[in-house]
């Protein structure tokens, strides 16, 4: 899955008041697909663990919950 640029882009400068280039932007793109990549995985295993059929909320949670991440 590709994470727009033009998102983060557009969140950088309406939060924060300043451009960025399309450099860093692919840069925090690939950042943080790779991240919800890792939480995506971890909550697949936790939805597993609990015997649901799909992820939930908690799932997540349990991801931001657990101190090894």
């Amino acid at each position: 899955m590709k994470i727009s640029t033009a998102s983060i882009k557009k969140l950088v400068k309406e939060k924060y008041g300043i451009t960025m280039d399309n450099e860093a932007a692919e840069s925090m793109a690939k950042m943080l697909e790779e991240k919800a990549s890792d939480i995506a995985k971890y909550a697949v295993a936790h939805a597993k663990t609990q015997k649901n059929p799909k992820v939930t909320a908690d799932d997540i949670d349990a991801y931001k919950l657990d101190s090894g991440n």
